[in-house]
């Protein structure tokens, strides 16, 4: 992999690495609405891949493909963020229902059901789960959720050390803590659901396999169970963090 001159040889790292990139888009794309296209995504991470090449300085094995792989979907949720690809209206939708499971959860003292939910809302069962449909991709967290005290953003706080691990950052001991807490109280299909995707790496006809259900019902379960960790996380959030939030996305 690399020339007579002893430099990387580019071309054919890329054309080692191209299954890599094509591997990080269709997990990423089991999370995203339907209007985004895969070769976009692809052509996306293709930019990662060149950047952690360029970056890189030891050998081309398997912790490059794990350096890899961070740059190739960081640039992939990079292009993502540039083309606001979830509509503002999904996104007000989606506030309503992390509004609702934080309220019915605080009457009833457990997690609402779907039935539950819908009702809240005044949908249908069948409006409320076309939501969740269309509102894949829906994450966990947003970079405003992070902001300081002083109002920076939270990347513009880390970007600084080239050499820091971006999922290290993320994986703060509080929100870590907050997350398991909020993972535990999922109900059991979706902490089921959760655990196939995040931990075994399973995509969604994989997971519907397991679960006796359709791709089309994992989607809804996994944008379900993202709005009630969303409501447990951000209503846990530091007072500053909550103002800049409410600030960003009203």
């Amino acid at each position: 992999m690399y020339t007579a001159a002893g430099q990387p040889d580019r071309e054919q790292l890329v054309q080692r690495f191209v299954p890599l990139v094509k591997r990080v888009a269709y997990h990423l794309m089991a999370r995203l609405p339907a209007n985004v296209q895969l070769d976009d995504l692809v052509q996306n991470g293709m930019l990662g891949l060149l950047d952690a090449i360029d970056r890189y300085q030891e050998g081309f094995g398997a912790q490059f493909e794990t350096y890899a792989t961070q740059r190739i979907r960081g640039a992939m949720l990079d292009g993502l963020r540039e083309n606001d690809w979830l509509p503002r209206s999904l996104r007000r939708e989606l506030r309503r229902i992390e509004a609702a499971i934080a309220q019915l959860e605080h009457a009833h003292g457990r997690a609402p059901s779907e039935g539950e939910l819908a009702s809240a809302l005044g949908m249908s069962l069948a409006d409320y789960q076309k939501t969740l449909q269309d509102a894949r991709g829906h994450q966990l967290v947003y970079l405003e959720d992070f902001a300081g005290e002083d109002g920076a953003d939270f990347l513009e706080r880390h970007l600084s050390d080239d050499d820091a691990d971006p999922a290290s950052i993320l994986e703060d001991r509080d929100l870590r803590s907050m997350l398991v807490a909020a993972i535990g109280g999922l109900p059991e299909r979706e902490r089921l659901m959760m655990a196939l995707y995040y931990e075994q790496d399973l995509n969604l006809r994989e997971i519907g396999e397991v679960m006796g259900v359709t791709e089309s019902r994992v989607c809804q379960l996994h944008t379900q169970a993202i709005a009630r960790l969303r409501s447990q996380i951000t209503g846990e959030l530091p007072p500053a963090r909550k103002r800049r939030k409410e600030k960003t996305s009203g």
